[in-house]
């Protein structure tokens, strides 16, 4: 029987399926599929921003595009095995992959794999054409948007209806997960602000571009709610085990994506809408962003704070780790977006230091996960750890 814990690593698994009884490639291969549960696509998550991030930045180094590229194609290699597992999840336990999907206490990372595809969906358009070509690099795209865009919206619609019908969740068991629900559609919206451009000229790129205004205030009001949730239960519970601290810079994923996302709406509005509206709407990349970027520093400061404090008492690995990547490669496009939008050499130099530091995390916890899956894909299940897993 699969079992899905979830991504803090918390959760321990009831059951496991044995390896092959000859130890060897199939059994191990069995085993990792077994464990790949929702957490897993953060790693795409986390892999495909750290591509997007490079076509952000203000400042341009020598072979960035280069390994940008090779980053996305990376996300999307990742992508096409964790879809094929998880397919073959379903068809081996149908009952366990809809119960995963309907339990709120194991479930919150539900958001991940519309977020992941629509990651790669947005790196394709960008680093695409050389692999694809141009068209069909942008019908990748589209089909992609459309697809991540759809399961966004049913999983940030489906956890309202859980929470407002499902049985009471005590405050003590508010998560921080529950943020990974609400992104997506604000991923749709800086994602389909880059597709603008390339819609039909007329009614239809106005629908999109309205649209991706929708998506993102939708995210926004829901996010506002869960993060002030968050804040009051963490001043009545504290911060929890050091396995779910780095769930902490998760607040600053939808921080970071709305910056992003408004700026660069900003910047396509004009091939939709005339002026004034369209002036209006490139400012307000200012107006919103620079306050919220504001806030998003001091999570930032904080996490990092509470992140230090842990570490050294102990920070155990798990795939909560990919929770510094991508909240962070957020925040690199919105600090990147307001240095561009503005003209500060600060933004710029400190846009580039925070991707600095995101491709070392990224170094960091890439190594670890691998190493960690293919030696749980080998173990016995009493020896796979639940924190990998």
């Amino acid at each position: 029987m699969a079992t899905y814990p979830p991504l803090d690593g918390s959760g321990s698994s009831a059951a496991r399926p044995d390896p092959a009884p000859d130890g060897g490639s199939r059994g191990r291969l069995g085993q990792m599929v077994s464990n790949v549960a929702a957490n897993w696509y953060a790693s795409v998550m986390g892999t495909g921003i750290v591509a997007i991030a490079a076509a952000t930045l203000p400042q341009r180094f020598s072979g960035l595009h280069t390994a940008a590229t090779a980053m996305w194609a990376l996300s999307a290699f990742l992508l096409v095995v964790l879809v094929g597992f998880t397919a073959a999840q379903w068809r081996r336990d149908p009952a366990a992959a809809r119960g995963q999907v309907a339990d709120l206490t194991k479930g919150y990372f539900n958001g991940a794999p519309p977020v992941a595809v629509l990651v790669v969906g947005a790196g394709t358009l960008l680093y695409g054409e050389a692999v694809f070509g141009g068209r069909a690099a942008l019908d990748i795209a589209w089909v992609l948007w459309f697809a991540g865009t759809l399961a966004g919206l049913v999983c940030a619609a489906g956890v309202l209806y859980l929470l407002f019908t499902g049985l009471p969740v005590p405050l003590d068991r508010v998560t921080i997960g529950w943020l990974m629900c609400m992104v997506p559609p604000m991923v749709s919206a800086a994602t389909g602000a880059l597709l603008v451009p390339h819609a039909a000229a007329g009614q239809v790129r106005l629908a999109l571009l309205l649209c991706c205004y929708a998506l993102f205030g939708l995210s926004l009001s829901v996010s506002a709610i869960a993060t002030v949730l968050i804040c009051y239960r963490m001043s009545q519970h504290k911060v929890g085990p050091a396995v779910t601290e780095p769930t902490l810079w998760i607040v600053l994923g939808p921080l970071g994506q709305s910056i992003t996302a408004a700026n660069a709406l900003g910047n396509v509005a004009g091939t939709a809408i005339r002026a004034p509206d369209s002036t209006a709407l490139r400012a307000f990349g200012i107006v919103f962003g620079a306050p919220t970027w504001g806030f998003a520093t001091l999570w930032a400061g904080l996490a990092l704070a509470i992140t230090v404090r842990t570490k050294r008492s102990g920070l155990p690995f798990s795939l909560a780790w990919w929770s510094f990547t991508f909240p962070l490669g957020t925040y690199v496009t919105a600090t990147s977006a307001l240095a561009l939008r503005t003209g500060s050499d600060p933004f710029r130099v400190y846009a580039a230091a925070l991707y600095i530091a995101l491709v070392l995390i990224w170094i960091r916890v890439a190594a670890l996960t691998a190493y960690r899956a293919w030696r749980a894909g080998s173990a016995s299940p009493s020896g796979l750890p639940d924190r990998i897993a």
